[in-house]
């Protein structure tokens, strides 16, 4: 017999099946998430030898004044697991595109840096990329369909924020 689940506070006893608008709303939601990242994934490739990943770290320090961050900091940044960050560091600061860096503070911690190389890197990556996207989602928008994504975007994001912990560590009865 199925547990019930903990999801928004409420104690879920029978599965809310998604009806069939929600079902094609949510695989189409899929579906364009796997095809834009194949997608960018491929032309970032192409045209830089950066992968999406590699793009999504040197964005991430780029961000950021000091253009360094705790390894922690950039995983909570990129909504990654902690091995999934450290490994794509370590690809990264082999290439030059980072620095790895012990936390003096903290012997357990690390800082990730920016390079000059990096930075260089994403600098030359960028106008294509912002081109490419701007292509194959902004430009099939209206200005308010552009502002719908975003407020959907955000609603999500916001629901997410204050569900994340109760999805990852359920309270305890």
């Amino acid at each position: 017999m199925c547990q019930p689940s903990q999801v928004d506070s409420t104690v879920v006893t029978e599965t809310r099946w998604l009806d069939d608008e929600e079902q094609r709303a949510w695989r189409g939601w899929l579906d364009l998430n796997a095809q834009l990242s194949a997608i960018l994934n491929r032309h970032l490739q192409a045209v830089s030898g950066l992968s999406l990943s590699d793009y999504d770290v040197l964005v991430a320090l780029t961000d950021v004044p000091e253009r360094s961050l705790r390894m922690f900091e950039l995983g909570a940044r990129l909504g990654w697991e902690k091995s999934r960050v450290s490994k794509q560091v370590a690809r990264m600061a082999a290439r030059g595109l980072v620095e790895r860096r012990e936390c003096p503070d903290d012997r357990r911690g690390a800082f990730v840096d920016l390079t000059d190389d990096g930075l260089a890197a994403i600098q030359a990556a960028a106008p294509a990329h912002v081109e490419l996207v701007r292509s194959l989602v902004f430009d099939g928008l209206s200005r308010a369909q552009v502002r719908s994504l975003a407020a959907i975007s955000r609603t999500l994001l916001d629901r997410f924020d204050r569900l994340a912990k109760d999805l990852v560590d359920p309270p305890m009865e």
